[in-house]
């Protein structure tokens, strides 16, 4: 039996561009659904960064990988909230001077700085982002200690978080799409259907009519049909599934050709005190060579601590009895290279590759090289860099060595920021959709993603995300309405 749905506005995707988009559509008098192939978690029912929730909340587990050389590793969300509920929760507004580079190269209509900024100062408000109101972790005082101490540039990174006076970094509540935005799209009527896989979109010439899904709650097969009618269909499945989605819809045009990632190289710290906080990050980063490096904290759940040192186990692996003393930090690059996202016919999962420049391979080598010694400054007493046959880091003599010894194609190059498979602009050369997210070749088919970046914003992406997404949604009220 097949279960049917109708709305006026489908929406693929639940994460920062889909609940916003939500929100703003439901509160506006449209009937919204919204699909989500993942399960709504609780937070608090998972512990953060821990293999329990990468198996709940992340695609694969949390294992995915661009293909190259090197091969890139990535994470994508897989829950309700999508990647929101599963980061650190830092946030960056976009810089003024790439909204004003990305107006400009890729001819984006209506899309002034002063108004995308102003949109950011709601979400801002909507998710009680602000800095910690009383002490820091011990991880996040190792990048500002050293930083300090090398006269380099570096700040506290505001969270959306809610905290009581006085409390800690990791006595915040995180204020992600399952506590803001989903939960004011459901006040105001959406729907929302959980663990429901997109199949297909079913077209009739320029115009999208029906979904096609699989209810993954249902046990039995044949039994698990779901079909959808629509008006619209606005995608939001990240910048890998929404390229995908609108491959297998026949919707080609400078779409998934140029994924945009930051690719960052880690390396693990160990010091005389205990440092390591396994459910929270560090929220000071390193700005002083940006926006072509940043250093920042990363989870140092014990887990994610030994996988670190996995690279030259041999060497490395006696200092995971260490854990507590240890904490993992990364050196991430704005790119020059770009990927490509592809469906393979009969597979589930896109193909994804990425090729790193020789200037994004270098910067990488500079950044591991400077990030090891902002530990050494902060007090370091072993830095263990993650690539093969990297040597144990003590002194300045042993980073020279380091450095000398590292090359890309041995290292563990990974990201959590994924952009640009469906960029937006009209621009038609460039750009997959038009300066609101409408997909070239149709008349009711959006997007309102990552997907839509231009570019790699240099910085945390989903405040440029929910920001675009709130502004693509009030044009489409606003057409509809007229």
């Amino acid at each position: 039996m097949t279960v049917h749905h109708d709305c006026d506005v489908l929406i693929v995707g639940s994460g920062a561009g889909g609940a916003t988009t939500a929100a703003v559509l439901a509160e506006a008098g449209h009937h919204v659904l919204i699909v989500e192939e993942g399960p709504w978690v609780e937070q608090g029912s998972v512990v953060p960064f821990s293999l329990d929730q990468m198996d709940q909340q992340y695609r694969s587990g949390g294992v995915t990988v661009a293909l190259g050389m090197p091969s890139i590793a990535y994470t994508e969300g897989r829950c309700a909230g999508g990647g929101t509920e599963v980061n650190s929760g830092l946030y960056w507004r976009p810089p003024e001077a790439t909204l004003d580079s990305w107006r400009i190269k890729y001819r984006i209509k209506d899309f002034s700085t002063d108004d995308v900024l102003s949109i950011c100062e709601e979400v801002e408000s909507t998710l009680s982002v602000q800095k910690v109101p009383g002490e820091h972790t011990p991880a996040s005082d190792i990048l500002r200690r050293g930083a300090d101490r090398l006269g380099w540039k570096n700040d506290e990174i505001p969270r959306w978080m809610t905290y009581r006076d006085g409390a800690g970094a990791t006595e915040g509540h995180r204020q992600s799409m399952t506590r803001t935005y989903l939960p004011r799209a459901l006040a105001a009527g959406a729907r929302i259907l959980c663990e429901h896989r997109l199949n297909k979109i079913v077209r009739s010439g320029r115009r999208a009519v029906s979904a096609e899904l699989t209810d993954m709650t249902a046990a039995t097969d044949g039994q698990n049909a779901v079909t959808i009618s629509f008006r619209d269909v606005i995608v939001c499945g990240g910048a890998i599934q929404t390229p995908a989605i609108l491959q297998r819809t026949g919707l080609r045009h400078r779409v998934g050709r140029t994924l945009a990632v930051h690719p960052t190289v880690k390396l693990a710290a160990r010091f005389d005190d205990v440092v390591n906080t396994p459910d929270d990050v560090s929220v000071f980063q390193v700005k002083e060579f940006a926006p072509n490096i940043s250093f920042g904290g990363s989870a140092s759940h014990p887990g994610l601590v030994a996988l670190a040192l996995t690279d030259n186990w041999r060497d490395f692996g006696s200092a995971v009895t260490s854990w507590p003393e240890l904490a993992i930090y990364y050196a991430a690059i704005t790119s020059e290279g770009r990927g490509l996202v592809q469906v393979v016919p009969g597979v589930r999962d896109p193909l994804v590759t990425y090729r790193l420049t020789k200037r994004d391979r270098d910067l990488l080598g500079q950044g591991l090289g400077r990030l090891a010694m902002v530990m050494l400054e902060a007090g370091a007493k072993e830095v263990y860099p993650s690539f093969k046959g990297a040597p144990v880091v003590r002194d300045r003599a042993d980073l020279a060595a380091m450095t000398t010894m590292f090359a890309v194609a041995r290292a563990s190059v990974m990201t959590v920021h994924l952009c640009s498979t469906a960029p937006m602009g009209d621009d038609d050369k460039r750009c997959a959709t038009d300066s609101h997210g409408l997909v070239r070749g149709t008349d009711n088919v959006f997007v309102n993603d990552a997907a839509l970046l231009p570019e790699a914003p240099g910085v945390n992406p989903q405040a440029s995300v929910m920001a675009i997404a709130i502004r693509n949604a009030r044009r489409y009220c606003a057409d509809r309405a007229g």
